[in-house]
Order: C-alpha cells, then structure tokens, then sequence
C-alpha cells in the first residue's frame, strides 16, 4: 500500500514516549512492504533528525513549527472565538494544509494516517471534521489517537487551580465533542488500550444532541510497543537508594505527577530511607523543580535532557511514575520494564498495560501507599530481582513490537477494502 503518514513529531530520535509510539509504527509499516509518505511538523533543532526518519519512508515533507507562549495566547483566543480545542487550533498551520492537499492532488494513496489527534483536522476542510468535507474522497483514513485526549484534560480540571479550572474543563468538552465526531468521520480509528477505546467511542455517544455524521467505525485496540530484541536489561547496580523518574517535564500531567511525589511522597520517603537521592530528568523542567533541587541539600538532582538514559536506569533501585492526569499507555513504564527496573506507578498510570500488581509492579495511588511500595523496594533485593524479571517478561510476552503491530495489518486491510 501507499501511504500517506501525517505526524506531528519528527520521531528520532525515539526518546519520549510519542517518539517511540510512531517510530515503531513507521519501521513495521516499512519491514511490511508499505510505502511511506511522511509529512510532519519540525523544530529547527529537529532538521538533523530527518536523514535517519528517511531510512523508513519513501519521502519525508516538514513544515517549520515555532511555539511560544504569546502565539499560545493568540492560539487559545482563536479557540474561543472558533469555538475549537486550542489543540487543534495551535497547530492549524495554513502551509500544513497546502502541502497535505498538494500531496493528496499528485499522488495516489491508498491510505491516510493522521498520528495523534492534532493532525486529524487536516484531512478535512473547514473547522470540524464532517463526512461530507473530506479533503479528498479517495483515500480510506485512519486516525491514530495515541489517547483519549478528553480524558486528560477531564482529569487534570481536577488538580489545578480554582482559578483555571473552567478553562480546563471546558478544553476537556471540546476535545471530547471533536474526537467523538472524529470517531463519525473517519474509516478506522486505533486507540493504545481499551480504557481509551472506551472513553473515544463515549464522546461518540456524548455530542450534546449533535447527530453524528454516521455511526463510528472500528476502533481497535493496538497498545505501543517495544524492541526487546534491542534493548537489553540493564546491569543493575543494586542498594544505591536511586529513584529515578522521568518525562517530558513541559508536558502538563508528567509534570503535575513529579510534582506531587516530590511535595508529597518523597518526604515520606526520607523520613524512612535519609539516604535516598531522587533523580528527575526530562526535558524543560519546571522552576519549581530546579527550585526544590537547591533547597534539598543533594536529595533531589533535576538532570534536565539526557542524550543517553540507561546509565541512569542502571544506577536506580526503582522508577516512579506517578501518573495523577492521563490517557493512553506509559512509554516510561514499558522502558522500565524492558530494561529490566522495578517500577512504582498509579492506577491511573499503569492503564493500558496487562502487568500485575506486587508481582509485575507496585501500584499506589495514596503518598503513604506509595512511599510504602518505594521503601519495600529500596529495601528488599530479592523483590527488586523479582519484580525486574517478571515486568521483563512482561513485555517479551505483551509488548515487543513485532507482535503488536501485526494487528496493524488488518486495521489496514480492513481500512482500505
């Protein structure tokens, strides 16, 4: 087949969850025999990238992306005005549009992929997606969620400011209204785990009285995956009282979760274990962050970027993924696994993922349960061991990406009849 792979991300290096998700998906449809037309947004830092994403794809297109946060507030004030999710607004670019329907015009496409909610919009003409505005009627279109962006933003009204709160719940119900007539307007959508399944086909059902276009189509279940072949466990390096966590720290619900350990578990931590260190990296790390570093006498070191991230997984006794506002699946919890790193997480945070708790990984959602996990941890070698080989096993088993995304072929050939 060929295909036409709308992206919001150069995804190389495959460093942050989304990178992952979509390099995976690219390689398989490559080893598969598909050819790949990728277009995608990209950052100047990013043009580096491009020659090895082009390793993959028959032809890779960009369009230079800038942001800041005086285009975010003219964005957020064209979303209210359009009555759209700034989402979608903030990266409705007209040279995106121009250069997907110029695509569309010249080349013949069995298939069009838009990867992750944002790019959806440019498969269609106008301000929401209808059955009856498609950019061009030839292709069958597939909408690759990554999340139930909704639900995010419905689960994070909960944890910010009064002050904020309407905002976010409002963003939260226009997201829901657009992926539910996403869901109405496109021949296949993939969700990463049922409970995003779910959540995509109840803003489906929940347009306020709006008559949806037609009934949705399928939507499957297709989880993100990993190189077990590749990557190896780690030779860890046991009672170095090390926890690591890590993210994207620009990402709001990566964020508000560090946050929360570092304000409300970690202490309880140090009242048990007073040698522990807490090893933050990620990108953009929030002032507060590099604020509570200083004034915590060494307990706390914010790393920032990393271009290599084993040496720490090595050096940690646990990971902590203290996930309060999410969709989708954890990249960070399968990386963990993969490697071979016992792994402390949320009920929220390990949706998606079939592992079982205090056997696979150590779930809590209060701070006294879940500096309680973290402590057992860092305490009890044999249930570091234990839980690193049953969470590797895991992913060999569930996970690796040979096995998940040959589901992808029939959503494909499904999508294309």
């Amino acid at each position: 087949m060929r295909i036409l792979f709308i992206s919001q991300i150069i995804p190389w290096p495959p460093d942050a969850g989304p990178k992952v998700k979509t390099w995976n998906v690219l390689r398989y449809l490559k080893e598969s025999g598909h050819q790949v037309v990728l277009v995608a947004f990209a950052r100047k830092e990013e043009e580096a990238s491009i020659p090895f994403v082009k390793e993959v794809c028959e032809e890779v297109h960009t369009i230079s992306l800038r942001r800041s946060r005086l285009r975010d507030i003219f964005y957020w004030l064209r979303s209210e005005l359009r009555e759209r999710p700034f989402t979608i607004e903030r990266d409705d670019l007209p040279e995106m549009r121009q250069l997907v329907q110029t695509l569309l015009s010249e080349g013949q496409f069995d298939i069009v992929h838009a990867d992750q909610i944002p790019m959806a919009q440019f498969l269609f003409q106008g301000n929401l997606p209808s059955s009856l505005n498609r950019v061009d009627t030839r292709p069958n279109l597939v909408f690759d969620a990554h999340n139930a962006t909704w639900t995010i933003f419905d689960r994070m009204s909960d944890n910010v400011p009064w002050l904020i709160r309407p905002l976010v719940r409002r963003e939260a119900k226009k997201i829901r209204d657009y992926e539910g007539r996403l869901l109405c307007s496109v021949n296949h959508t993939m969700a990463v785990s049922e409970q995003d399944r779910q959540a995509l086909l109840a803003a489906a059902r929940m347009l306020n009285g709006c008559q949806p276009y037609r009934a949705p189509g399928p939507v499957s279940v297709i989880p993100i995956a990993t190189d077990t072949g590749k990557v190896l466990p780690v030779n860890h390096h046991p009672g170095s009282k090390k926890i690591l966590t890590l993210g994207t720290l620009h990402y709001p619900p990566n964020a508000d979760g560090i946050r929360w350990f570092m304000q409300k578990v970690f202490p309880l931590v140090l009242s048990r274990e007073a040698d522990t260190t807490l090893i933050v990296v990620g990108k953009n790390p929030p002032k507060d962050f590099i604020n509570a570093a200083a004034k915590s006498e060494g307990k706390i070191q914010v790393m920032g970027y990393v271009p290599e991230l084993r040496p720490f997984y090595e050096e940690a006794d646990v990971v902590v993924v203290p996930v309060r506002a999410g969709g989708g699946m954890r990249v960070r919890i399968l990386e963990a696994f993969t490697l071979g790193v016992p792994v402390v997480t949320t009920t929220v945070g390990l949706e998606g993922i079939q592992a079982a708790d205090k056997e696979d990984v150590m779930i809590a959602d209060s701070p006294q349960d879940f500096s309680d996990a973290v402590c057992r941890i860092l305490c009890e070698p044999k249930l570091q061991k234990q839980l690193a080989q049953n969470s590797r096993q895991v992913v060999e088993n569930r996970y690796d990406w040979r096995v998940v995304l040959d589901q992808m072929g029939q959503v494909y050939g499904e999508s294309a009849e």
